[in-house]
């Protein structure tokens, strides 16, 4: 039997079980983004270590409340905590690895990346201010494409998720009207739209209603084979979805200057640039109750961190720099101890 099974259905979150638990195994709860690639780093651990991982893919904002209730070793999100959150809650944060969220649509007869969006006609779709596929606005942008006169179905998260918090970062930053009548947040007032729980859950939506368009990490597209749009970014310039475009944004990105290496991505210059560019995030306790579980945490997450690169790529992850797990590996030495103080986890 597979250790890991994912679970992809309309209105439900994925989760990697664990068919039979050991006093071993990692526990962790969050952020859907990352899913596809901790499913992956989770098996070929398990094959190496014995050692499985129980990761509950139930969106950044279930992940930061089960950390702070103690009910996982740690929390995963695509939101960041600021310093002084981690600061009160005595929380160490890293990021894992990077990724694309790209718009995804259900219109007949278009093909992925034949149809070009731009931030301020993303925004005024999501506000329910452009119904139809063949408004002037969409025209605009796609010329030599026949678009269709039929309604647009919006579909986006129900749940708190760090997916939508990049995904609002964004429309704020390209559209006043948006910051204004919606704002950046895990979880807004939608205007308009069907809310879906998950990548997973938007993914499903999307496949199945015609007319519709969401926003999902660039994995679940690949996986789901959906349409995704290309994009019009910060520079004025239209690109794809690619491992590229997604590296291209972290270039210039402060890592070890920003408190809990919580760097937003999106809307970042460069022509080669894709705007909606995203970190995903690991939640620990500085000073956790169980330190022998803290310490097999930290051990999977240097594994991946040194071996799973490779794993990454093939599902067009970004990598974290060597140089931003140098200094994550010497902060985990420093500040993640046990009861006597010392260094939880110093190499291996």
């Amino acid at each position: 039997m597979k250790t890991f099974n994912l679970m992809i259905a309309t209105g439900f979150a994925a989760a990697l079980s664990v068919s039979v638990a050991s006093a071993a195994d990692i526990s962790g709860a969050g952020a859907t983004f990352p899913y596809p690639i901790y499913a992956k780093w989770a098996e070929a651990y398990k094959a190496k270590t014995g050692v499985g991982l129980n990761y509950q893919s139930i969106g950044s904002g279930g992940g930061i409340k089960q950390i702070q209730a103690k009910t996982v070793t740690f929390g995963a999100t695509d939101a960041p905590l600021k310093g002084e959150d981690l600061d009160k809650f005595g929380l160490a944060q890293f990021p894992m690895v990077m990724g694309g969220i790209v718009p995804v649509v259900n219109i007949e007869g278009i093909k992925p990346g034949e149809i070009v969006i731009d931030g301020p006609t993303l925004a005024d779709i999501f506000l329910g201010k452009i119904t139809k596929w063949d408004d002037p606005a969409i025209a605009k942008l796609n010329a030599s494409v026949k678009l269709p006169s039929a309604a647009i179905a919006v579909v986006h998260r129900s749940d708190g998720s760090g997916t939508t918090f990049n995904f609002t970062y964004y429309l704020s930053a390209v559209s006043p009207a948006w910051k204004e009548a919606v704002g950046t947040e895990k979880a807004v007032e939608w205007p308009v739209g069907l809310g879906a729980k998950g990548n997973e859950g938007v993914a499903a939506n999307v496949s199945q209603t015609a007319g519709s368009i969401g926003y999902v990490e660039y994995a679940y597209a690949m996986q789901n084979k959906m349409t995704y749009t290309k994009m019009v970014n910060k520079d004025g310039k239209t690109v794809e979805p690619a491992s590229a475009a997604f590296e291209a944004a972290a270039v210039n990105a402060d890592w070890k200057g920003t408190p809990g290496y919580g760097v937003i991505l999106a809307n970042e210059p460069g022509a080669d640039t894709w705007p909606m560019t995203a970190a995903t995030f690991i939640l620990i306790y500085k000073k956790p109750d169980d330190a022998a579980a803290v310490g097999e945490a930290l051990k999977f997450f240097h594994w991946a961190y040194a071996e799973g690169d490779k794993m990454a790529e093939e599902l067009t992850y970004i990598p974290m720099p060597d140089a931003v797990v140098k200094d994550v590996e010497g902060m985990w030495a420093s500040d993640i101890v046990g009861p006597e103080g010392k260094p939880i986890f110093a190499g291996m």
